[in-house]
């Protein structure tokens, strides 16, 4: 049964996630846990050991993954211009594209202490900053602004041409590996825009991420963490889990989370409830958390070799009747448990992934059954000019013919995810009563020149339910299944251009030709869009 006491529900995750952490750590890694005051053996006596701090969790490969350039070439505009050709990619905390899922607290600067970095930057003293032996500390930020000009927009009639603008800075401050404190600031508004705002267009003066870390352990010699506060959540493919960059706010949450990081695995549990943005007022307080909806789950990595991961994780969402109504869907409590794996990597030039995920719960008081699937094979040509690379992936998830007049529900929940990326960047797909096929072709005609190509069909899993949008809200639905299945084909073409070290343009087109389903179910539009964004990081 669904709990109707948010309070209670939250303490019993919390224990839940506190009692869980060390049994798991222990019957993974099979060792004791030691305890995290001990100091190590090679620092007992000497300065502190910086080169393990910060113990990142890294970039897990997304679906339909890139693999950059690699070898003699210019890897900026501002190579080719000065003609600077290099030998190889040069060292870099930051991904040479516009969009950047990553967390500010998970950007990597390690390097810098290194005495063989030749990689100097003008920002250089603002990272890593040495205070005494025993602390250290970072700053940074970046913004972008992007333009976006969109027609039938939202499968309505009306055009909506409009401005974004962001800007992001955060502070790091470590006391050698046993505490972490990380606070960022962000500042998002849209402008001009003729129709209303979408609520992840706009999160004026807020927090972003506001956590403190406390070391718990050591194991195998890989620490174990307990993280409160204000944090973003990014795991596996970000099919459920995304910080969601392209939109102008970011997704962020509010709890707790253990985390224990190795070379081989990576544990965590946690419990979390998504933030509620109030565009005219400063969010930071807890009570601005959505005591209606509690997220907690537990995920395991395991990387067998560079490149590949393997995920397990199990995720429970309770979803209370008020949270229901305020994010477009039927007013009733909803306990949804997600079990999925996923394994991603490649062979040989071969790129490939699969992901499995089934859910079951109960909704109004019916049983749910629901299940989604992604599936992708790629090949890297690798020996061609422009280093071009190709995939061909199918993505599916349930749909329900009865909509709650059965007793079972099997439309797929999909969570928090990041689905501009992978069901077209126009967001009128979302993961839920879906299938799409789709290929992707990806090509460099400079090392400083992204330029990929996706090409999607949309049809209804089953014709009865609604399409549902990027953000899982309803928008077109027959429930007779008379108009059919047929969503529609879209085509998405970007271009990055990495200007420097700090810098990024990206430029896209999207546009959806609309199938019979759209055709009968509404005005008969075909939108698209075109938008130009400008980032600068440091």
């Amino acid at each position: 049964m669904v709990s109707t006491n948010p309070r209670a529900t939250a303490r019993h995750a919390c224990r839940l996630i506190l009692a869980t952490t060390g049994a798991l750590l222990s019957l993974v890694v099979g060792t004791e846990v030691a305890a995290a005051d001990a100091p190590a053996e090679a620092e007992k006596g000497s300065r502190f050991d910086w080169s393990r701090v910060p113990n990142l969790t890294p970039m897990p490969r997304l679906g339909g993954f890139i693999v950059a350039p690699t070898g003699a070439g210019y890897y900026s505009l501002w190579d080719h211009v000065s003609g600077k050709e290099r030998k190889a990619p040069p060292v870099s905390p930051f991904a040479p594209f516009g969009l950047f899922p990553p967390s500010s607290f998970d950007v990597d600067f390690r390097y810098l202490d290194k005495a063989e970095n030749v990689e100097k930057d003008l920002f250089d003293p603002l990272k890593r900053i040495h205070l005494g032996d025993n602390w250290l500390m970072s700053i940074g930020g970046n913004f972008w602004v992007r333009n976006m000009q969109e027609q039938d927009s939202r499968l309505g009639t009306q055009d909506n041409d409009y401005n974004l603008f962001r800007v992001r800075m955060h502070a790091d401050l470590w006391f050698q590996d046993r505490l972490r404190v990380f606070g960022e600031f962000i500042d998002a508004r849209s402008f001009d825009q003729d129709l209303p705002r979408l609520p992840i267009d706009d999160n004026r003066h807020d927090i972003l991420n506001l956590f403190a870390d406390l070391k718990l352990a050591d194991v195998q010699g890989a620490p174990a963490y307990v993280r409160v506060g204000r944090q973003e959540l990014l795991y596996g493919s970000q099919r459920l889990i995304s910080t969601l960059d392209w939109a102008n706010t970011r997704r962020t949450f509010q709890g707790v989370k253990t985390f224990w990081r190795s070379p081989k695995i990576d544990l965590d549990a946690f419990w979390v409830r998504p933030m509620l943005l109030d565009v005219n007022r400063f969010d930071g307080a807890p009570d601005r958390w959505d005591e209606d909806r509690d997220f907690y789950g537990l995920w395991g990595t395991y990387k067998p070799k560079k490149g590949h991961f393997a995920d397990l994780y199990f995720l429970s969402l309770n979803n209370q009747a008020r949270a229901a109504g305020r994010l477009g869907g039927t007013l009733a409590d909803e306990l949804v448990h997600t079990a999925g794996a996923r394994y991603v990597g490649d062979h040989n030039h071969i790129l490939f992934e699969l992901e499995g995920m089934y859910q079951f719960g109960q909704r109004a008081g019916h049983d749910i059954s629901a299940s989604a699937v992604a599936v992708g094979l790629g090949y890297h040509f690798a020996s061609l000019p422009m280093n071009p690379q190709m995939w061909v992936r199918y993505d599916y998830a349930s749909g329900d013919d009865t909509l709650n007049g059965g007793n079972t529900h099997n439309t797929f929940h999909q969570l928090f995810p990041f689905g501009h990326y992978y069901m077209g960047f126009l967001d009128r797909v979302g993961r839920q009563n879906i299938n799409d096929f789709n290929t992707q072709l990806v090509f460099y005609p400079q090392h400083w020149l992204t330029v990929i190509f996706q090409y999607h069909k949309f049809w209804l899993a089953n014709d009865r339910d609604f399409l549902y949008n990027a953000a899982g809200a309803p928008t077109r639905r027959d429930a007779t299944g008379q108009a059919g299945g047929d969503v529609g084909d879209e085509i998405d073409l970007r271009f990055n251009a990495h200007l420097s070290r700090h810098q990024d343009v990206l430029f896209g087109y999207s546009r959806l030709f609309a199938g019979d389903f759209i055709k009968r179910t509404g005005p008969k539009v075909s939108p698209d869009f075109f938008y130009l964004q400008y980032v600068f990081r440091f």
